[in-house]
């Protein structure tokens, strides 16, 4: 198929080897009979990622040179990599001209013009680079300053799964947004010395959630697909064209083993793709290949393969640069991978010292907007009276996150006045952006008190992201709050050896504080949704003493929450089914300029309206954060600095409150009914209540049956509902016969029959269904009427007269189903069953 460019004879190139003249770093060494034989080519892919506009070794935020980051760097890295190899590629994966003050300066400050060049290809067609991919984070700015920003690019850009928004409903004539794949012509140098023309393929893909991410900049204007259904169309075609070599670059993690369509990280699938040589995949700011992928089915972190494939992703912000080396054979005309091995390069020695020197034709090619976004950050916009930093932000509120809900919630209440929406109580949601994410010991906030200038603001809110806000109940505010708590991990009482308190695999910049409500965290709990959202501890509640304006918040009443669009627009629980009533054009960062340029002075000492619930038992409970932490806890009782890990953060230890040995107010201690059972708040609620009581004082019995006697009563307490001295079933006697005459009386139930009420049968699901919905109606004053149909696997068994009731109960929340699917009508409800309806019928 590729036939040498010249004819130089085998034998040279045997004498040569054996001067060892031509042995690469590499790969492995080639025999000289070998050589005789084969047409061997060894070829070098390069790969950097998420560099986020970190050009220079500068930290804009701490205005201070550092070594730990920067493409100047990273180019003297490249450049070494490059002199040990005849041959090689130079790619980048996007997320490129976003991410810190000069990427701010450049789009918004000082904003880049038709025909001027962005300092990030200043820089980068310095390195001659073959060619670059999408990330997601390229979208922030608008597709309009994308375009003005690649037209400065001396290297083509690729992206296959963003298509053209034609509105016309057939994806069949859809047309791309980017030229979805390159053929690189390339001529190559054998180990003979010989020369070849190859064709290398390039294709890229960037996570379809940008459609979310960055919805005010996108919807209308294009769509995006999936990223493996996109490499299965396009694959093949790049073979058809003459592809020898394929190189894949999704700016996407490497995900889990098994998938289920439009994943955000979709690398392990794309490994799989028939035809794809090599993998540089980015987005997930990881080092791969590493030991802490060790352990993923097919896996190899020694070759650095995935499913066979060369992968590689070089970290972020050009600390590491990542290396391909495939080994090529010519047979039959065609080229074939023959041998694989990944590596990475880090800008840091193992003892954390300068590996290289900054490059300076790099540091020289963007001095003139360096300088001025330094100039640009360190202008004053106000002073604060007390010092705002992160290191606590994971384990109680905190000053950098108080002044953001402070800021948004000034900005949003401005907003409203006098419109339909004046006068509905304004909340406001912010997370710490800063608080040692993905393993940085130094990626703290710390502004002392004194003058807050740009770059401080800058370091407050390190996205460029847009002021939202979203009208939703105090149910929804309790599930994006459920969502949130997912930061922790659970902690067991009972225990105590160490336990770590911060889950780590959980974004910091997802754990959302709420402002304007009060409320506890009980890490006793288990989660109730995993880090995407997903419902996986259905009866969980983490969230304890939820309150507003000093009393429990009621789950119907509107509020309105301050937010930005990536949290409004995004599938958060709690927030995904809420409307946005305002899309400001304004940057978050900008409302915090303007909130402290208007206060002048502020005191960001945070509020204390969230804490941790107390445990029971003498818990040991630890967490990490930055060694410099330890200068604010010298006089705590609730921090204690443990010592200095290997990872560079400082340990500490946290003393939780305690609670009595019984639950708060709680006279009763069921012996089956322990701290991890799932409807433990609602039976202990209740018993506190006096709405249920136990089969003994010691003795719940969670499993039992219930019967429609015991839930009639339990209905009747809950609405405190009283009868007349008429008993008007002919089967009811005892001590319960007033609570079911209540409840009919007051329109909940009929009886099975004419006269009678069946009160020792146990009650089934889809009963119990009827009697919640009745008792709601009863207690709203109004006919609660379901909006949709749960499409329940087993719903053809639920009968006619009970649909509109099942559906009405899930529509609620009173009654959600079994996990795999099913409602079960004809089951006998539980006591535990029967403890949680009721407990929501209460609260509801």
């Amino acid at each position: 198929m590729k036939k040498p460019l010249t004819g130089k004879k085998k034998t040279l190139a045997g004498a040569a080897l054996a001067l060892g003249l031509i042995v690469p770093q590499a790969a492995p060494s080639i025999t000289y009979a070998e050589v005789m034989d084969k047409d061997i080519v060894k070829l070098r892919i390069l790969e950097t990622t998420d560099i986020h506009v970190n050009l220079v070794n500068y930290d804009y935020y701490q205005d201070t040179a550092t070594d730990k980051y920067g493409l100047a760097k990273t180019a003297t890295l490249i450049k070494q990599a490059r002199s040990e190899s005849k041959n090689n590629l130079l790619f980048d994966n996007g997320d490129l001209i976003q991410g810190n003050p000069l990427g701010d300066y450049v789009a918004k400050e000082d904003p880049l013009q038709d025909g001027e060049i962005h300092p990030v290809y200043k820089a980068m067609n310095l390195l001659n680079y073959d060619a670059g991919n999408i990330g997601n984070h390229e979208f922030n700015y608008g597709l309009d300053f994308l375009g003005t920003s690649l037209g400065g690019s001396n290297f083509p850009y690729v992206n296959a799964n963003v298509y053209e928004d034609d509105q016309d409903g057939n994806p069949d004539n859809d047309k791309n947004y980017f030229k979805p794949y390159e053929i690189l012509d390339r001529t190559v140098v054998d180990e003979d010395g010989e020369e070849h023309a190859i064709k290398v393929g390039v294709i890229g893909f960037v996570p379809p959630q940008i459609m979310q991410w960055d919805k005010a900049n996108l919807e209308g204007n294009v769509i995006a697909k999936d990223i493996i259904e996109t490499a299965n169309k396009f694959v093949p075609q790049m073979k058809a064209e003459g592809a020898d070599v394929i190189v894949a670059i999704p700016h996407s993690g490497i995900g889990n083993v098994t998938q289920e369509g439009m994943e955000e990280n979709a690398t392990y699938d794309l490994s799989k793709v028939e035809g794809i040589n090599a993998i540089l995949f980015g987005h997930s700011h990881g080092v791969f290949p590493s030991e802490s992928y060790a352990g993923i089915e097919g896996v190899d972190v020694k070759k650095g393969t995935i499913n066979g494939v060369g992968s590689v992703m070089p970290g972020s912000w050009g600390d590491h640069l990542g290396l391909v080396d495939l080994e090529l054979e010519l047979k039959d005309g065609e080229w074939h991978v023959t041998n694989t091995q990944a590596s990475t390069r880090s800008i840091l020695n193992a003892d954390g010292t300068p590996a290289v020197e900054a490059d300076q034709a790099i540091l020289d090619a963007v001095k003139e907007e360096h300088d001025a976004t330094i100039e640009w950050v360190r202008s004053a916009v106000g002073e604060t009276t007390s010092p705002i930093n992160s290191y606590f932000a994971l384990v109680s509120d905190d000053p950098s996150v108080q002044i953001v809900t402070n800021a948004q919630k000034w900005y949003v209440e401005k907003y409203i006045k006098g419109t339909e929406y004046d006068g509905i109580p304004v909340l406001s949601a912010g997370a710490p952006f800063k608080a040692g994410t993905r393993s940085n010991p130094d990626y703290y906030t710390d502004i002392p008190a004194g003058e807050i200038a740009i770059k401080n603001v800058s370091d407050l809110y390190l996205y460029p992201n847009t002021l939202q806000a979203v009208l939703l109940t105090g149910a929804d505010v309790k599930e994006w709050l459920e969502m949130s708590a997912g930061q922790f991990n659970q902690i067991d009482p009972s225990k105590s050896e160490e336990q770590n308190l911060v889950n780590g695999d959980y974004r910091s910049y997802n754990f959302d504080v709420i402002d304007g409500v009060t409320y506890e965290i009980d890490v006793t709990q288990a989660p109730k949704y995993d880090a995407e959202g997903k419902l996986v501890n259905e009866s969980s509640s983490r969230i304890k003493n939820l309150m507003f304006d000093g009393k429990p918040i009621d789950p119907d009443q509107s509020f309105i929450v301050a937010t930005n669009n990536y949290r409004a627009s995004g599938k958060f629980p709690g927030v995904k089914n809420s409307e946005i009533i305002i899309k400001s054009p304004d940057e978050n960062r900008n409302v915090i300029i303007d909130y402290i340029m208007e206060k002048k002075t502020i005191d960001p000492k945070a509020d204390g309206n969230w804490a941790f619930a107390p445990v029971k038992g003498n818990t040991n409970v630890v967490f990490e954060t930055s060694l410099k932490a330890q200068d604010y806890i010298k006089d705590s009782s609730t921090y204690k600095f443990l010592g200095k890990q290997d990872s560079g953060f400082g340990k500490y230890s946290i003393k939780l409150k305690q609670s009595d040995a019984t639950n708060p107010g709680q006279e009763k201690k069921f012996n089956d009914v322990d701290e991890n059972h799932w409807a433990r708040d609602y039976i202990y609620d209740l018993t506190q209540k006096n709405i249920i009581k136990g089969k003994t004082d010691t003795i719940f019995a969670p499993q039992s049956n219930v019967t429609r006697a015991q839930f009639a009563a339990l209905i009747a307490r809950t609405l405190d509902l009283h009868a007349s001295n008429t008993n008007h079933f002919s089967d009811v006697s005892g001590d319960l016969t007033p609570e079911i005459n209540a409840i009919f009386e007051a329109g909940i139930t009929t009886g099975v029959s004419k006269g009678k009420f069946a009160p020792n049968q146990p009650i089934t699901r889809q009963q119990m269904a009827a009697m919640l919905i009745r008792a709601y109606n009863y207690k709203t004053g109004k006919e609660f009427k379901a909006t949709t149909s749960e499409n329940y696997s087993d719903s053809k068994n639920i009968a006619p007269v009970f649909k509109e009731n099942v559906n009405a109960a899930h529509e609620l929340g009173f009654m959600t189903g079994h996990d795999d699917g099913r409602f079960g009508p004809l089951e006998k409800a539980s006591r535990a069953q029967a403890a949680k309806t009721i407990y929501m019928l209460l609260n509801k």
